[in-house]
C-alpha cells in the first residue's frame, strides 16, 4: 500500500510527470508472497483513495534495490534492521515510515524555484532526506512509529493502516514538490 499511496500523493502534486520525476518501488523482507498481486483488502484501500493497484507484484527486497534508493521507508523497526543487515551504509537514508513522517514535520526546506524537473526533483529529495536524517540526530525510532501489519485482519484495519501511511506520504509528496 505504501508504494502505491506514495505514487498517488506525488501524482496529486505533479500529475502525469510523476513517472519522469520519481521512482517508488516496494518490496517486503520476506519471500512469502513473491510474484503475487496485491492482496484484495490492500488493493481496495489503494483504489478507494484513487490509486492504482494494477500490475503490483510482491517481491523480496534485495541489496541492489536498497543501494539504488535515495530513501528507504520501512513499516517497522524490525524491517529497518533487516535493511541495514543487507546494506549497513544505508542507515542515513533508511527510516520507519512513521518516524520519517514525525521528523518531517520539523524540517523546513525552501520552496522549489522554477519548474520542477528531473534534476531539481532529485536535489530536493536528497536535501529532504539529509534534513530528516539530521533531525533524527541518531535517535532510535519509537515503537509508535511502526505500522501494524493488517494481513488477515478486518477491512477496517487495512483502512486504518492506509490512513497512517497517508499521514506520512502526503506531506512527503508536498515536501518533495514545493
Amino acid at each position: 500500500m505504501a508504494e502505491r499511496l506514495l505514487v498517488l500523493a506525488l501524482r496529486k502534486q505533479v500529475g502525469d510527470r510523476v513517472d519522469d520525476l520519481y521512482l517508488s518501488h516496494g518490496a517486503g523482507t520476506g519471500a512469502w508472497h513473491t510474484g503475487e498481486a496485491m492482496n484484495p483488502p490492500a488493493a481496495r484501500q489503494v483504489s478507494l483513495r484513487g490509486g492504482d493497484p494494477a500490475g503490483f507484484r510482491a517481491r523480496q527486497v534485495r541489496a541492489d534495490m536498497i543501494d539504488s534508493s535515495d530513501l528507504v521507508l520501512c513499516a517497522t523497526s524490525e524491517q529497518v534492521s533487516y535493511v541495514l543487515r543487507l546494506c549497513p551504509g544505508a542507515g542515513p537514508r533508511t527510516f520507519v515510515l512513521g518516524e520519517f513522517g514525525r521528523l518531517l514535520t520539523g524540517v523546513a526546506l525552501p520552496s522549489v524555484a522554477g519548474a520542477l524537473d528531473e534534476h531539481s526533483a532529485y536535489a530536493r529529495g536528497v536535501a529532504l532526506v539529509e534534513a530528516v536524517a539530521a533531525a533524527r540526530a541518531g535517535a532510535a525510532a519509537r515503537s509508535e512509529d511502526d505500522l501494524d501489519d493488517p494481513w488477515g485482519m478486518a477491512e477496517s484495519e487495512y483502512a486504518r493502516v492506509a490512513d497512517e501511511i497517508d499521514q506520512t506520504v502526503v506531506p512527503l509528496a508536498v515536501a518533495l514538490t514545493r
